[in-house]
């Protein structure tokens, strides 16, 4: 097939479907993205369950571990193939496996067996997100969609604090096997109405697949995770390990870059970063989600180890920071929908968020809920004035053949600045604690309940102790914050595209 050829088959996918159809796949990829968000969080609330049924505490961690691992090595793998073989089979393919590998992990009879069907699931999990905000990007142009991806990044942060109340219901009068159960009739749902109301892809050729770049990205990206997740926790930074996965991530990430630059059809094209637009909104995409998911985290923390708040209702505290962040999101998509603008708003994304960390940071044991909430407030207007920005502006800077790699590669920037913060949060978390609990006679990883459990006099010496660390912690990222804003006063004033065609957004 030519190259005209090519480019034509592109084009007949990208027709959009007419508007009433459009919505109905609409509602059923937002079933999709509330099935994918809300499963980190109820599985995580219905852990300390699951491991005392199973057993096998010392492979708790490996329960997490290893669905973001296969979530994170398939993501930018995803997007390309999108591109090649059609949205609609490669989102189908997704969340087959991912309830799949629901169903799996509502059967698992030990620990060592859920690890195994959490890896399962993660494979599915790693499609569903890219494959969501891609098809949204081939329903919409860039300028109509911002308004869609804002509802999708509002379904996401409604799920992100509802998750942990509806793990603990489910746990409690189902039992934590319907925490993956439950996936199954919503996972349906949404299935039939993508499948039924999204079109076919138009014909295509032979793709050709770059299995030297898939194979070293792959490779990279489960050091890379491994990585962020041991550090500071299971292994020391400057251990063996630590060091010898630093040095494959390199080795493997150059092998990969070489391999990108022969590749007829790369898994993540480098002539997507010629646009200013895109290197930059994945630049703020990982600022962004190394500060707000990182922080919100820690938010957690201070509400359970500081004021003593059980996890369910430390959930619902947090309501302002979701609140925020709707408010956030719905005004910056209508904006973009009405205008096609959107230069400052990640600008404004991080300057917003530097002011929320050193309000957060002046946090101590005796700051009460109502300036708490004020705190975290803010951040999650930070948060909303990008979230959804980065991921239509990097739709809109690319060619119409590169939406699935790039809406692919911007949500993998943000993943990666998640995995990172958190990593680096509590290394200097578990580093700031570590003279202070000593001099207390305390470990400090003490549970909430045993705070509880203390005298008055040790209680308040301990939560001033963890309130101290946590201002650390909330310091600490506001030099990084510095380096997005900076970053994103430099995006070019352009519009969105407003309909097919090559991106505009160089």
């Amino acid at each position: 097939m030519s190259r005209a050829q090519s480019a034509h088959a592109v084009d007949i996918e990208k027709a959009p479907p007419p508007r009433q159809q459009a919505v109905l796949v609409f509602l059923g990829l937002m079933l999709a993205m509330l099935l994918g968000t809300l499963d980190t969080q109820i599985v995580a609330t219905a852990m300390p369950t699951i491991s005392g049924d199973l057993g096998g505490l010392e492979q708790f961690a490996w329960v997490s571990t290893a669905y973001l691992l296969t979530f994170s090595v398939t993501t930018p793998l995803y997007g390309k193939l999108g591109d090649l073989l059609g949205r609609k089979r490669v989102f189908v393919f997704a969340i087959v496996v991912f309830l799949i590998g629901s169903a799996l992990c509502g059967a698992a009879g030990s620990m060592t067996q859920l690890i195994v069907f959490r890896a399962v699931q993660g494979v599915g999990g790693g499609g569903l997100t890219v494959s969501i905000f891609a098809i949204l990007g081939d329903l919409f142009s860039p300028r109509e969609g911002a308004r869609y991806q804002s509802y999708a990044t509002a379904t996401f942060a409604v799920s992100a604090v509802s998750g942990p109340l509806l793990g603990g219901l489910i746990t409690d009068h189902l039992g934590w096997r319907w925490v993956f159960f439950v996936n199954m009739p919503v996972g349906a749902i949404a299935l039939l109405m993508v499948a039924v109301f999204l079109p076919p892809p138009g014909r295509r050729g032979t793709p050709r697949v770059d299995y030297a770049g898939i194979v070293t990205l792959g490779g990279a990206v489960s050091c890379l995770v491994l990585l962020t997740n041991w550090a500071g926790t299971a292994y020391a930074w400057g251990s063996a390990v630590i060091v010898g996965l630093a040095v494959a991530v390199l080795a493997l990430g150059l092998l990969w870059f070489a391999a990108e630059r022969r590749a007829a059809e790369p898994v993540v094209p480098l002539r997507m970063f010629t646009s200013s637009t895109f290197t930059i909104s994945n630049a703020v995409a990982f600022v962004g989600g190394f500060i707000s998911i990182g922080a919100l985290n820690y938010l957690a923390l201070y509400l359970q180890m500081v004021t003593g708040t059980s996890p369910q209702n430390a959930g619902l505290l947090m309501l302002p920071m979701t609140a925020g962040m709707l408010l956030a999101t719905m005004a910056t998509g209508h904006y973009m929908a009405a205008t096609g603008q959107y230069k400052w708003f990640p600008a404004a994304s991080m300057a917003v968020s530097a002011v929320a960390l050193y309000l957060l940071s002046t946090m101590t044991a005796g700051t009460g809920f109502a300036a708490a909430s004020a705190f975290m407030a803010v951040l999650g207007l930070g948060a909303g004035l990008s979230q959804q920005v980065t991921v239509v502006a990097s739709q809109s800077a690319v060619e119409v053949r590169d939406i699935g790699a790039a809406t692919a590669t911007v949500t993998f920037a943000r993943m990666l600045g998640t995995s990172l913060g958190a990593s680096v949060f509590g290394a200097i978390l578990n580093h700031g604690l570590a003279g202070r609990t000593v001099e207390l006679g305390e470990g400090a990883s003490i549970s909430p309940e045993a705070v509880r459990r203390m005298t008055e006099a040790a209680r308040d010496a301990y939560t001033s102790a963890y309130a101290d660390s946590l201002s650390t912690v909330f310091l600490t990222a506001l030099p990084l914050t510095l380096v997005g804003l900076v970053c994103a006063l430099f995006l070019k004033k352009l519009p969105l595209r407003a309909g097919g065609g090559p991106g505009g957004g160089r």
